[in-house]
């Protein structure tokens, strides 16, 4: 027994129906249109218009033949339009009094990830500075600031901020850019290698 096909029936039905969609389909691109002969004008389609009484400089304009939307000018077949004239200058305005306002800078905490603190060994020296290493120094040390440039430090654990001069070259070790004196670290509750946050006052 020989199977029938049953694409048969489906192939005929898709070739009606491209064909009635062939049929429907606008011949032209949408919006354009079909270009025909030339032809005449009809009479009556344009109005001549008398000559424009303008001023110069001025541009005239053309002369409605309704009136109630009639110009003071109208134009003939022959004449000529102008470009506007130069507008007047305005004069200058009047002076006014602005508020003085003095540049502010304004401090942007940094996030120290690592900061450490030095004192043992080092009590009873002279700082790279030239400040007396002493129990009491408040400061920190650091391989590029000039000596005696302020920073502020705020322990982020407790809130606590100091204000401290650079007294000191250090530290020298990778990563690290701050070591606190040990009255910096005491008057801070920070005397650990940890995080910190740090300004310019």
């Amino acid at each position: 027994m020989v199977a029938r096909d049953v694409r048969h029936p489906r192939v005929a039905a898709r070739a009606v129906l491209i064909a009635a969609l062939a049929l429907v389909a606008v011949p032209n691109v949408v919006g354009s249109r079909s270009p025909n002969r030339e032809s005449a004008l009809q009479d009556g389609l344009f109005q001549l218009v008398s000559d424009a009484a303008r001023d110069a400089g001025s541009a005239a304009a053309i002369t409605s033949p309704d009136h109630a939307f009639a110009s003071e000018g109208s134009m003939t077949k022959s004449a000529v339009l102008l470009e506007p004239g130069s507008l007047p200058v305005p004069a200058e305005r009047a002076a006014i009094d602005q508020p003085e306002s003095a540049a502010k800078v304004v401090p942007i905490w940094h996030y120290e990830r690592s900061i450490s603190f030095y004192g043992p060994g080092f009590y009873g020296h002279r700082t790279a500075c030239g400040y007396a290493y002493t129990y009491d120094l408040m400061g920190v040390a650091n391989r590029t600031l000039p000596c005696g440039t302020l920073v502020t430090f705020r322990n982020p654990y407790n809130g606590i901020s100091i204000s401290v001069p650079v007294v000191d070259r250090g530290p020298y070790v990778s990563g690290r850019s701050w070591d606190l004196t040990g009255a910096a670290c005491i008057a801070l509750h920070h005397c650990w290698t940890g995080s910190i946050y740090w300004k310019y006052p």
